[in-house]
């Protein structure tokens, strides 16, 4: 089915309005796969349909429920394992040196969509419980679509999403099967928290993150709104916190606060202040 250029084009305006993310040329491709169900459920026979409901105003929970359906929530468990290794071996054992007065950690996922990268951090802190014993371990996941921050606050899987990045023990250790699907373990969903955000706006509470993970969001972004971005994930990172991005993501010629960690590939953190002078 056809979609005018208009249509497009409107759709396109509507997400960036409401999110920040463009809609590029690689993904008006899946257009009519991505809105198909709301079209099925609403009884609307074309996009084109659609779009005159949009512009009449004669539904206003629509175009929310328009948004949602052409947001990319593509993710799973431990995305590129790698990251999390490093996390594991590297940054969360130094962070755990640095705040060992105060015992406390601040996580924040930005962009968690269903909760995977979430519930896999909460995994990397439940599995070491000697180290992290009598810490407070705060994670958050965001996101700026309220349908999926409620399916990540429920954390029930189906058995192709479960399967994608554990293993049969991780999943057996950390899920529960349920009439809807696997369910994570109450040990891991009463260790995070989940709420609606848009990285466009001031850090959720508490407002300061020892590690910041924003992974595969800020590319659907221009130029121009990345930077703004930027410039709100390094006002919540803490002094001597970490950001980590997506494999193909950087900050290069974007945030100017922020440099690569040389001895901790594929994390970044604020410049130093000898070399904000150079």
């Amino acid at each position: 089915m056809p979609i005018s250029d208009s249509s497009s084009r409107i759709l396109a305006g509507l997400l960036e309005a409401r999110t920040g993310q463009q809609l590029t040329m690689s993904r008006r491709w899946r257009l009519e796969t991505a809105l198909s169900q709301l079209l099925r459920e609403r009884g609307i026979a074309s996009i084109d349909e659609l779009i005159t409901i949009l512009v009449m105003g004669r539904e206003p929970s629509l175009s929310t429920r328009v948004v949602e359906a052409l947001l990319n929530n593509e993710t799973y468990f431990f995305r590129d394992r790698v990251p999390f290794d490093l996390l594991n071996t590297a940054a969360l054992p130094e962070l755990a040196r640095r705040r060992e007065s105060s015992r406390t950690l601040r996580v924040w996922s930005a962009g968690c969509s269903a909760g995977q990268e979430v519930y896999s951090l909460a995994m990397l802190f439940a599995e070491d419980p000697v180290r992290w014993s009598g810490w407070t371990i705060d994670i958050l996941g965001t996101d700026v679509s309220s349908s999926i921050v409620d399916r990540a606050r429920d954390g029930t899987y189906s058995q192709f999403e479960v399967q994608r990045g554990l293993g049969i023990q991780q999943m057996i250790r950390w899920f529960e099967e349920t009439p809807n699907g696997w369910r994570a373990a109450e040990a891991l969903r009463g260790k995070v928290r989940f709420q609606v955000h848009n990285i466009l706006e001031g850090a959720p509470h508490p407002g300061r993150f020892d590690l910041v993970l924003c992974r595969n969001v800020l590319l659907y972004l221009e130029d121009k709104t990345r930077r703004a971005a930027f410039e709100r994930l390094s006002s919540a990172l803490a002094p001597d916190g970490w950001l980590m991005l997506g494999a193909g993501e950087t900050v290069i010629g974007q945030a100017p606060a922020l440099e690569a960690d040389r001895e901790m590939r594929g994390l970044y953190r604020h410049v130093a202040p000898a070399s904000k002078a150079a």
